[in-house]
């Protein structure tokens, strides 16, 4: 993509009203457009970034068995009567609306209900189970103060994964294996090392939930973390019991402010039950479907990204989910030349390629290099040029070097 072609604007002060940083670097930087409080608009180098983390989550799911769907965002308010969490007294984050019929419909800001209906005609059998159903889907919560920029949003993509199952057994097997995949997810997102699995309610269903925390100041929960057994206690159920229960001593812990970028959930038949989800088992009786739920937030990972991955100067993407991998820099002075060639083979290689061909002072492309994020600068100049070489710098690194223009491609292969 060449940049003078790129839509995207990147602005010189802090956007006005933000005090999130996720929000405030997004922003500046190009990445999206507040539409207004708690909705984001993402732009094309926002939207690159975005389905970036999304086919990781993807690719994860699959390996686990899981089966993409797409569900509807308009949810009946029958199914939701019949769990009992249509009454704004137990979701109070609905946005609902009669369609001209007069029939109330709700904005959809989780989807167990509709699943488990449609479950009710595809499952019958033990021989249907276990399904392991996903989608990315756009979530609606009337947030009464929506805040942390895209980590805390009223509208948002969300991977739900709803799992069914022909017993215990069979659900716990499936709950580890997917706890193992968001394990997998957030390393290669680029945040792992700083996301401890964490022990936290399980309601009425089970125990124990499991969230998967991210270390950082602009977190909302507290979380004490063992460092020794990689593992984390929610502050709601951080208690001697519980301690007890996980062999862990006070002393030994860290107490952190966390986001929660993830969290898995043994559902029982809570479900099943309300819309009566049954299966016939191998000797002919009727049984309950057990069921699990396990969501990330795409946006809320991309937000946790940001907030974990930036310096003084701007984003440092993680090369996994960054929006090209070679930021490629031309200073020079009588047109494209080498450069229009350098970023044709870059490109024909497959590598992702930002080309900053645009009549800019130096200084602006730099700063603007940085404020974007991209993991490779190459910068290629009437200086370089005499040596036969570009002077490449990795973001995250403080000094460039200078490498020979055939050595280059090297680099990317």
């Amino acid at each position: 993509m060449k940049q003078s072609q790129l839509f995207t604007k990147i602005r010189k002060e802090v956007p006005a009203g933000e005090v999130s940083k996720n929000a405030q670097l997004l922003i500046q930087a190009g990445f999206v457009y507040k539409e207004m409080a708690g909705v984001y608009a993402y732009l094309p180098l926002g939207w690159r970034v975005m389905n970036k983390i999304i086919e990781i989550i993807r690719e994860e799911m699959n390996a686990i068995g899981g089966q993409e769907l797409f569900l509807t965002a308009l949810q009946s308010k029958e199914i939701w009567e019949k769990s009992g969490r249509w009454s704004d007294e137990v979701i109070d984050v609905w946005f609902k609306s009669q369609l001209a019929s007069g029939t109330d419909v709700g904005l959809g800001n989780t989807h167990e209900e509709p699943i488990t209906a449609l479950m009710k005609q595809y499952v019958h059998s033990h021989k249907d189970l276990p399904v392991f159903a996903y989608q990315f889907q756009t979530k609606f919560r009337n947030e009464l103060r929506a805040k942390s920029g895209i980590m805390r949003s009223r509208e948002f993509i969300m991977k739900d994964l709803y799992s069914f199952c022909k017993n215990d057994q069979q659900h716990e097997k499936f709950y580890e294996e997917c706890k193992q995949a968001y394990t997998r997810i957030f390393e290669r997102l680029g945040i792992g090392d700083k996301t401890f699995v964490t022990f936290a309610s399980g309601g009425s269903f089970s125990k124990y939930s499991h969230e998967f925390q991210a270390l950082s100041d602009a977190g909302e929960d507290i979380i004490y973390l063992s460092r020794d057994k990689n593992i984390a206690v929610n502050e709601e159920v951080y208690n001697d019991e519980v301690l007890a229960e996980l062999n862990l001593k006070k002393q030994d812990l860290e107490q952190h402010k966390a986001i929660e970028v993830g969290n898995i959930f043994s559902l029982g038949t809570k479900f099943s039950d309300a819309l009566d989800l049954t299966y016939i088992d191998e000797s002919g009786e009727k049984q309950k479907v057990i069921m699990g739920s396990y969501g990330i937030g795409p946006g809320r990972a991309m937000g946790t990204i940001v907030e974990l991955c930036h310096d003084e100067h701007g984003i440092v993407w993680p090369e996994s989910v960054a929006p090209f991998r070679v930021h490629l820099i031309s200073l020079l002075k009588e047109g494209g030349g080498v450069a229009d060639q350098m970023y044709k083979k870059l490109t024909d290689m497959g590598v992702e390629t930002l080309y900053d061909d645009r009549d800019e002072r130096a200084g602006v492309k730099f700063a603007q290099a940085d404020m974007i994020g991209i993991p490779y600068r190459v910068v290629i100049s009437e200086k370089t040029l005499e040596k036969n070489a570009v002077e490449v710098k990795k973001r995250n690194e403080s000094e460039a070097r200078l490498v020979l223009q055939e050595e280059l491609y090297s680099l990317f292969v």
